[in-house]
Formats: structure tokens, C-alpha cells, sequence
């Protein structure tokens, strides 16, 4: 099917005009939101990275146990 110049025109016209409307739009949400302060961000990746550490560190004892008690079962079935 071939479509006319015109209406090729009217869709990309079309398009341009969706576009700038999406970005208007977005620009009025952007301004609606509550940026967080600087201390706000500071604050909450400092607890960010404590609480990674924490994890980390519980993790690792868990596998430090396990491993051990591993150890433990293979020796005591005489395969290790």
C-alpha cells in the first residue's frame, strides 16, 4: 500500500507534536518532586553501606559454619 505524501507529513507531524507534549509533561512531573537534601542522601547511603557490611560480614560466618560442619560430615563419613 502507498500512502500519499501528505499523510506521511501529517504522522511525522504528528509524531513531533507527541513528543514535545511527553517532554512538557515530564517537565511539570520533575518539578512536582521532593528532591531529597543533600544530609538526606548522605544519611541514607551511609545506612546503605553499613547495612551491605552487616550482610556481608552474617554471610560470611554462615558459610564459615557451614563449611566447617561440611568438614565435620566428610570426615565423619571417612571421605575427606
Amino acid at each position: 500500500m502507498i500512502e500519499n505524501k501528505e499523510t506521511t507529513i501529517d504522522q511525522a507531524g504528528s509524531r513531533y507534536r507527541r513528543a514535545m507534549r511527553f517532554f512538557a509533561e515530564v517537565r511539570v512531573e520533575l518539578s512536582r518532586v521532593t528532591w531529597p537534601t543533600r544530609r538526606e542522601v548522605w544519611a541514607t547511603t551511609v545506612v546503605v553501606i553499613l547495612t551491605s557490611m552487616l550482610f556481608g560480614v552474617y554471610l560470611w560466618v554462615i558459610d564459615l559454619g557451614l563449611s566447617h560442619a561440611m568438614d565435620q560430615v566428610f570426615k565423619w563419613l571417612g571421605t575427606a
